[in-house]
């Protein structure tokens, strides 16, 4: 991989401007007049969105020294790949029969609309059941994510241990910033396995995906109208 900057600029490039649903319905009018495949879509790109965004600026930070926030903001962004790892499994998981197509509509539905604070009206999917599923894909990512959470929150890692050093001869606890020292070395490897993650899944496994959803949504029109909820 090239340097991290220079391939998140490449990433900031390359990003969607636009998803027109009359362009899509044109394309394919049977799997397009579900909703479930245009949220897909629309988390897809929301996702490369906020997770270049927050690589760039942990990247920015860790290079000015200021290694906490930028590992607090590679946290988020491996809760953000989270997603787009999860709608992946869930898509194939339709296409395989494996998972009812309008429980996956509403899952679309809840991932791209959710929240915690009710201003919307659909309560978001938690993070570590996102975790949960993605870390079955890449078995060691929540142990990424784990460690980040070590030092988002204020515990013995996030307080003590990232400010301080015991003399234990003496009794006595010498304060400073550690976090340089501690991660400064490592912050850019996380970085880079979280971005090759994301371009795996997003260039290879998410178009994949949404072209077999768009094909299997065609076969199974008939019988997804003969049994769709309201509101699909």
């Amino acid at each position: 991989m090239p340097d991290l900057a220079t391939a998140l600029e490449d990433l900031k490039g390359s990003l969607c401007r636009e998803i027109d649903v009359g362009g899509l319905f044109t394309r394919n009018p049977i799997a397009h007049k579900w909703k479930a495949h245009w949220r897909s879509l629309l988390i897809r790109e929301s996702v490369a969105w906020r997770l270049q965004d927050l690589m760039e600026q942990s990247l920015a930070l860790s290079r000015d020294g200021r290694v906490l926030g930028a590992r607090i903001l590679l946290r988020s962004a491996f809760e953000t790949l989270g997603v787009l790892i999860y709608l992946n499994r869930s898509i194939r998981s339709v296409v395989a029969g494996n998972l009812s197509f309008h429980v996956f509509s509403a899952k679309t539905a809840h991932l791209l609309l959710g929240s915690r604070d009710k201003s919307t009206s659909h309560t978001q999917i938690g993070v570590l059941t996102i975790l949960d599923g993605a870390n079955k894909r890449y078995p060691g990512l929540s142990d990424w994510y784990a460690s980040l959470s070590e030092s988002a929150h204020p515990n013995y890692e996030g307080m003590l241990f990232g400010y301080s050093t015991a003399n234990q001869a003496n009794h006595v606890t010498n304060f400073r910033n550690r976090w340089s020292e501690l991660y400064g070395r490592t912050h850019e490897d996380a970085l880079g396995a979280c971005l090759a993650v994301f371009l795996s899944e997003y260039n290879d496994e998410s178009s994949d995906a949404l072209n077999a959803l768009e094909k299997w949504i065609e076969l199974h029109d008939a019988q997804l109208e003969a049994n769709k909820p309201d509101a699909t």
